[in-house]
C-alpha cells in the first residue's frame, strides 16, 4: 500500500496560480506535476472560496505575538511593582526587628521566606 502524498501549501498555491494563469489546461498541468486533476479542480475551488479572507481584518500572527509580547510585559511590570512595595515595606521594618536569628538563618540558606509577626514560632 503506498504512503498518501502530504503536500505543503506552497505547493498547492503554486499549482492553482498556475491553473489561475490559463497557460496549460488542468491535465497538462496535472501530468506536468504527476497529480490528479480533480484534486487540483479541489485546491483551485478551495483556494477561490477562500481568496477573501486575504483582505478581511483579521488580527495577524505579528499582532498576536506583539499581543502575548505586551501581555507578558504587563504581568512583569506588575510583578516589579509588587516586589518593589515589599522591598520599601522590608526596608522600613527592617530597623525594628532582632536580626541576628533571621539573618543567620538566611545566610545558612534555610529560610523559605521570613514571617514577620509577633510570635515567630513556626
Amino acid at each position: 500500500m503506498e504512503k498518501r502524498n502530504r503536500y505543503t501549501a506552497e505547493f498547492k498555491t503554486k499549482v492553482v496560480l498556475e491553473v489561475l494563469r490559463e497557460e496549460q489546461t488542468v491535465n497538462e498541468i496535472a501530468a506536468k506535476y504527476e497529480l490528479s486533476p480533480v484534486m487540483i479542480s479541489r485546491w483551485k475551488a478551495e483556494f477561490l472560496e477562500r481568496a477573501s479572507t486575504v483582505f478581511e481584518k483579521k488580527a495577524s500572527e505579528a499582532d498576536k505575538v506583539r499581543k502575548e509580547y505586551e501581555a507578558k510585559q504587563e504581568h512583569l511590570e506588575k510583578l516589579v511593582g509588587q516586589l518593589t512595595v515589599e522591598v520599601d515595606w522590608l526596608k522600613k521594618i527592617w530597623p525594628q526587628m532582632n536580626h541576628s536569628k533571621y539573618v543567620k538563618q538566611w545566610l545558612n540558606g534555610t529560610t523559605q521566606r521570613l514571617r514577620l509577626n509577633a510570635n515567630p514560632c513556626c
